[in-house]
C-alpha cells in the first residue's frame, strides 16, 4: 500500500515525538535528531504503526 505524503508526514512526527520523548532506538544511529532518526527508521521499515483507512464508499 502507497501511503499518501499526510500519512508519511503523521507516522515520522509521531514517532519523532517518541524518540524525543526518550523512547528506545529501533536502529543503530549516531544522529542525535529526532526527525533524522525518525525518518531513518521509517526508510529502513522497522516502525511498528499502521494506518487504517476508512472506505467511503463501504460506510
Amino acid at each position: 500500500m502507497e501511503l499518501t505524503r499526510y500519512e508519511k508526514a503523521r507516522i515520522i512526527g509521531a514517532r519523532a515525538l517518541q524518540v524525543a520523548m526518550g523512547a528506545p532506538l529501533l536502529i543503530k544511529t549516531k544522529e542525535q535528531n529526532p526527525i533524522r532518526i525518525a525518518e531513518k527508521e521509517f526508510e529502513d521499515d522497522v516502525l511498528p504503526i499502521t494506518i487504517k483507512r476508512i472506505n467511503p464508499r463501504k460506510v
